[in-house]
This record gives structure tokens, C-alpha cells and sequence, in this order.
């Protein structure tokens, strides 16, 4: 099992059309085979972050995600509305 944490800052002026995209990317990667969870939060902290949590049953299934269509679509426009920051971790199988 693999979990994807996504840390997004937006630059000036686009938290909301970020977070709009984050939230269609979200639906979305939802119903992509191997999804175990895929939710964004935002930060009670800072009005321009938000995080992406993704975990996904294997490789395969992470690799199939980012080679959907509405990964490729959105993805370029989220880094074109500010910064991501990654962090992977895989889980040993029980």
C-alpha cells in the first residue's frame, strides 16, 4: 500500500481556483481503480495551503492514476496556480 501526501501552496490570488481544481481532481481520482482513500484538506492555519492525501493498494494502481486523463488535465493546472510538494510512503504488505 502506498500513501501520497501532496502539500500545495497557491500563489497570490488563486487559493480558490486551486482548491476548485483540487476538489475535481479529488471526485474524480475517487473512482480510479486501487483508490483506498484520496481527500484534500485544508490548513486552519494558512489561508494558502492545502494538502492532498492519497493511498493507493499498489504501484500499478498509483502508476494507472497518474497516467488517467483527468490526472494530466488537472495536474499541469494545479503547478501552473502554485507549488507541490510530495512525500511517498510505502506500507509492507501484512
Amino acid at each position: 500500500m502506498l500513501r501520497l501526501n501532496c502539500f500545495f501552496k497557491a500563489h497570490e490570488g488563486k487559493y480558490a481556483e486551486a482548491l476548485e481544481a483540487a476538489l475535481a481532481l479529488t471526485a474524480q481520482s475517487q473512482r480510479d481503480p486501487g483508490c483506498i482513500a484520496y481527500d484534500t484538506f485544508e490548513s486552519a492555519t494558512r489561508s494558502d495551503i492545502f494538502m492532498i492525501c492519497e493511498t493507493w493498494a499498489d504501484e500499478a494502481s498509483l502508476q494507472q492514476h497518474m497516467n488517467a486523463p483527468h490526472f494530466k488535465e488537472i495536474v499541469p493546472q494545479l503547478e501552473a496556480l502554485g507549488h507541490l510538494k510530495l512525500e511517498q510512503f510505502q506500507f509492507p504488505e501484512k
